[in-house]
């Protein structure tokens, strides 16, 4: 009887373990949850920008409005000699010379430029009196701008296009002038190497005053290389003097 109860707890023990194992192995592993993606930002808006000038022409002391608006900006600057300014409006401006104004327009999103040009256009050519070939002389000295080079070059650098755009406003307003342009060089290199290269440089001052609206009848070159410095010192400073196309009244 003992032997027979004792066989019974056996059994059943064994029953217990296997239910028990079976149910540990058949328990669901806990499912680890993936953080959520983060949310998408967009990037901050490029600013836009206008500038607008009227009128465009003035005569000299004469105003102009410049006028501008923007978007996605959080500051505007105008130059020159205006500075900051709200993201939209007005303002009147007196020139005494031809000028490019230009707003610039900044937020979290970049920069943008906008550019107006406000033309001054100069006092009329003086009556023909026995005095009126003594002042244009005058006004073509004070106006007419020479154009300087890189030491070896002939392309216009943009102090020398500002120059020239001066220059070529003065001619229209002159359309009787005619001018010979100058090619000069430094003192350095072989004097036929130095005449082809003022030759450049005379042919690349006439071709960005033909671009401006002067007529390529009223303007003849010449190179003088190396042969007619402006000044004679032995440095950079001098050289700099001596590259250049130089303006001469024709008639």
């Amino acid at each position: 009887m003992n032997q027979l109860m004792r066989a019974h707890h056996r059994a059943l023990f064994c029953l217990t373990l296997a239910a028990a194992l079976f149910t540990f192995g058949c328990a669901k592993k806990p499912v680890t949850q993936s953080a959520p993606p983060p949310a998408y930002t967009p990037p901050p808006a490029t600013p836009t920008v206008t500038l607008q000038a009227s009128p465009t022409s003035i005569n000299k002391g004469d105003t102009a409005t410049l006028s501008w608006s923007s978007t996605n900006a959080t500051q505007l600057t105008i130059a020159p000699d205006i500075g900051q300014v709200t993201a939209q409006g007005s303002t009147k401006v007196t020139p005494t010379d031809s000028e490019t104004y230009t707003v610039t327009a900044t937020g979290p999103g970049g920069s943008a430029n906008a550019s107006a040009r406000i033309t001054v256009a100069l006092p009329p050519p003086p009556a023909d009196t026995g005095t009126s070939s003594d002042m244009t002389d005058a006004l073509f000295l004070r106006e007419v701008r020479d154009a300087y080079f890189d030491t070896d070059k002939a392309d216009l650098r943009s102090d020398a296009r500002e120059a020239l755009t001066h220059t070529a406003e003065f001619l229209r307003n002159y359309p009787q002038l005619k001018v010979t342009i100058e090619g000069h060089c430094d003192e350095r290199g072989s004097t036929e190497y130095n005449l082809g290269l003022g030759d450049r440089r005379a042919a690349a001052v006439k071709q960005y005053l033909v671009s401006q609206g002067i007529s390529a009848d009223r303007l003849s070159t010449v190179s003088f290389g190396k042969e007619k410095p402006f000044c004679n010192e032995h440095d950079e400073e001098c050289w700099q003097k001596n590259r250049r196309g130089h303006f001469v009244k024709a008639n």
